[in-house]
């Protein structure tokens, strides 16, 4: 029982179903009870036709409720049909029967949208109420059937249709949440990737220097090890950050630790920088391709010298990366390497676009370019 509670509390109201719209034929009960006190002539007439009023009422209001049924041809001829005896059993009959006028008014709306919808209420309402007038029969005033005829199919697919919206827009936000989600995850891995890969590279190549350097110089080979403590130190930081989606980078950055660290490899580095400094979100995004290309210098390459080239306009800016060596193996396509295909995803979400491959000259490119001023988003906030 508590289950069956929570689950009704914490239902969503959505759209009325088929069966809110069925206690309205009771309006049909003083067409009965003419048929049954017998003031109805050929009452086996009426009595066929309320029965088949009310049949097709029922079938037109559940299909009204289902989009592809709706559309049909066969919602349409069955509307064609209750129309054809809402008019023969109200100008047969008169008095109690012209209230078939607002039932099929209402079934209307649940079948019907937009400039038809609209067209046909007033043409049945005009009907209605000549057919009031021509029968005079009525208790009430001639002008209510009709007015009531068109407010009942004008409410009910307003009704529907507003709560078709509603449906759609919380479908919406159950998609928009789901990508939310997606796009996090691939943030967080692609951080994960490029941080650790980075890193990892670095205690490698300090790893084997300390080992190199310990049998002749001790002091050389603790300086690397203190070195090695700092850059996992620093890892710990940057992973945090990543975790909080708060990592703030930058070329600048990120090309003063590839000095030491192409230089422990035993890679020369050249730095050469022209134009104006770019945006944070621009200059963030260098710097995660400036990382990943030394990490590939320093794994892959075998390189001695890595050459940077920044060149900035008010427009653009482009970084190019070049190394002597021979780079990470190239599958098909522009861009290789898992860490490189992210970068240019990320790139390309920020307007611009990443190219890596073999040199002209030999050795290693890759060439990042940006606007001046990336969007914020996928590629621009904090590098995701």
């Amino acid at each position: 029982m508590r289950g069956k509670t929570a689950g009704k509390r914490n239902r969503r109201p959505g759209p009325p179903g088929p069966y809110a719209l069925l206690p309205t034929l009771l309006m049909g009960l003083g067409a009965f009870s003419n048929l049954w006190q017998g003031e109805t002539p050929n009452p086996w007439v009426g009595g066929l036709g309320l029965l088949a009023f009310n049949s097709l009422y029922i079938s037109v209001v559940f299909r009204g409720f289902d989009r592809r049924k709706r559309e049909s041809v066969t919602s349409y001829v069955l509307l064609a049909a209750m129309g054809t005896i809402t008019f023969g059993l109200a100008m047969g009959y008169g008095g109690n029967w012209l209230l078939f006028f607002p039932l099929f008014s209402l079934a209307c709306g649940t079948i019907l949208r937009g400039r038809r919808l609209g067209i046909g209420l007033i043409v049945l309402a005009a009907c209605a109420c000549a057919v009031a007038v021509w029968h005079g029969d009525h208790v009430s005033e001639p002008w209510t059937i009709g007015y009531g005829t068109f407010i009942s199919g004008g409410v009910t697919a307003a009704i529907l249709t507003l709560s078709e919206t509603v449906t759609e827009l919380r479908a919406t936000r159950q998609e928009l949440a789901r990508s939310a989600v997606e796009q996090e995850r691939l943030r967080f891995s692609r951080d994960l990737h490029d941080l650790l890969g980075h890193t990892l590279s670095v205690v490698v190549v300090k790893s084997e220097a300390a080992r190199r350097l310990a049998p002749h110089d001790i002091d050389a080979a603790i300086a690397q090890v203190s070195d090695i403590e700092s850059v996992g130190r620093q890892a710990l930081t940057e992973i945090r950050e990543a975790v909080t989606g708060y990592r703030e980078g930058s070329l600048a950055t990120e090309l003063d630790r590839a000095g030491p660290v192409l230089t422990a490899a035993g890679i020369e580095t050249v730095v050469h920088r022209s134009g104006p400094s770019p945006a944070p979100q621009t200059d963030a995004l260098l710097g995660w391709v400036a990382r990943e290309a030394v990490t590939n210098a320093v794994r892959h390459s075998g390189a001695t010298r890595c050459v940077f080239v920044i060149d900035s306009t008010p427009e653009r800016v482009r970084l190019t990366v070049t190394d002597d060596g021979a780079g990470p193996e190239q599958p098909a396509g522009p861009v290789g390497g898992t860490g490189l295909k992210g970068l240019a995803e990320r790139l390309t979400a920020a307007g611009g676009s990443l190219k890596s491959g073999p040199g002209p000259d030999g050795g290693f490119v890759v060439t990042a370019e940006l606007p001046a001023e990336a969007p914020e988003g996928p590629g621009g906030r904090d590098c995701p």
